[in-house]
């Protein structure tokens, strides 16, 4: 996933489109070729990505949708956030604009058994959408999201990666040679209650891919384990993974 290090620094939620500017046919068949050789966080959960028009779904904006359909066991929404946070990447790598969209529907089910997790809208943009100076997001500090003595470069790219709402409902830590990631079961959203832990679960599967594309990009080796999704310690973190460097 190395090649998609670089559109860390130039990914942004993209949410209003020229209407000039379409996706071409050479573009869309690289996109379904892509979903293709997705990588998964956990390789026995069953997944199904769609690409349909915006118009087929209940979106109010973009080009096409990118649905996400799933099986749904332990840890299936991480998963998801994992794979699906892969193309938003490489969308940008063609200049083709995206956004994760949690409240729109499909109006037509096309799981073929599988659950509807989530859609990715997409369309064509200029380069000039993209994001021009990263370092202008609004993120949390280092402190705040990592505890343990690791590198800096590391560290500060991280911090970027996308979450509902901007949430950022990821905690981890570093000790021992392993780095310990957690979510967040208090972070603070304007996303109800009812469904945070929905998103968030998602979410942290992105925190995972932009970690492991940052760690391989700067010649970190690491064995990776996932962790169970239901323990809680008292301070609110539930454990999602370990990597061992």
């Amino acid at each position: 996933m190395n090649e998609l290090y670089n559109m860390i620094y130039k990914r942004k939620s993209i949410r209003k489109f020229d209407s000039n500017l379409s996706v071409s046919d050479v573009e869309m068949d690289a996109i379904k070729n892509q979903i293709k050789n997705l990588n998964p966080l956990i390789s026995d959960i069953k997944t199904k990505f769609e690409v349909v028009k915006r118009s087929e779904t209940s979106a109010k904006f973009g080009e096409h949708s990118l649905l996400v359909y799933s099986e749904k066991k332990e840890n299936y929404l991480t998963n998801v956030g994992y794979m699906l946070e892969q193309m938003d990447l490489f969308m940008a790598t063609m200049n083709i604009g995206a956004c994760w969209y949690g409240m729109a529907k499909p109006k037509v089910d096309v799981g073929e058994g599988l659950g509807y997790i989530i859609m990715l809208i997409f369309g064509k943009s200029k380069d000039s959408d993209f994001r021009q100076d990263f370092s202008k997001c609004k993120r949390k500090s280092q402190s705040e999201i990592f505890k343990g003595d690791f590198d800096e470069k590391v560290l500060d790219l991280l911090r970027y990666a996308p979450s509902a709402m901007n949430s950022q409902p990821w905690k981890a830590s570093f000790e021992n040679n392993k780095i310990t990631v957690y979510r967040d079961a208090k972070a603070k959203s304007i996303i109800p209650f009812v469904t945070l832990t929905y998103y968030n679960s998602v979410d942290i599967g992105i925190f995972l891919c932009f970690l492991e594309i940052i760690l391989s990009e700067n010649g970190y080796k690491f064995e990776r384990s996932i962790s169970s999704d239901i323990n809680k310690n008292k301070e609110g973190l539930i454990e999602v993974a370990h990597y061992k460097i």
